[in-house]
């Protein structure tokens, strides 16, 4: 089976990983010297625990979550999120409510919510939790995609993140490029790596790579 030489750097969590490849890799619109490797952290009961508790820690105080958007396959990291944004505790905003934990339809690159969804949607705090933001397209989309259901955003969360702000709000992540000071992205016509004649290594989106 195909692989890639994933290098494992610990943190001060004792389930919170940083996974990374180094090379030319390529996603439908960017081109990166690394690969962020988060299907541990999305599948992995300990690890979401994790990264869920790391980004709790950025809207436990301050930030109501009516609904936790899970983009890119983050439905148990979102789960974890919400369990631990509605613990009892007087500080806590979010303090014995339920929080829904929802995903949307793509079609025709469009985030769709089902008639029996847009409740879960339609007048509440929602939270928007991906995988990465990068070059922000697909946030922003969901943001819009909230906006258009009636509903108000209230935070943006991710694994990864290359900016600190998208869509004029401000991105938390567990891990951003401070964590790996040499990463480097860029749009296809103006990628190095490519003007150096250097082959792609694999092709990369949130469900992971496939060598080429």
């Amino acid at each position: 089976m195909p692989t890639l030489d994933i290098m494992k750097y610990s943190t001060k969590g004792k389930n919170l990983h940083l996974r990374v490849a180094k090379g030319h890799f390529a996603t439908s619109n960017r081109h990166s010297n690394y690969y962020i490797d988060v299907v541990s952290q999305k599948s992995r009961l300990t690890e979401a625990k994790a990264v869920a508790e790391e980004l709790r820690s950025y809207f436990y105080f301050d930030t109501i979550v009516d609904t936790i958007l899970c983009l890119d396959g983050t439905e148990v990291i979102g789960t974890c999120l919400a369990e631990g944004l509605t613990k009892a505790d007087f500080v806590n905003m979010n303090a014995h409510q339920t929080i829904y934990v929802v995903t949307p339809e793509l079609v025709n690159g469009q985030l769709l919510f089902r008639d029996n969804l847009v409740p879960m949607i339609k007048d509440k705090h929602v939270m928007i939790l991906a995988v990465s933001v990068s070059s922000g397209k697909t946030v922003e989309t969901a943001v819009d995609a909230v906006k258009y259901y009636g509903g108000k955003v209230s935070g943006i969360a991710s694994i990864f993140s290359t900016v600190e702000e998208c869509a004029g709000l401000p991105v938390r992540s567990v891990f951003n490029p401070k964590d790996l000071p040499d990463y480097q992205t860029y749009a296809p016509n103006e990628c190095p790596l490519c003007k150096e004649g250097r082959k792609i290594d694999a092709l990369i989106n949130s469900h992971g790579f496939s060598k080429l």
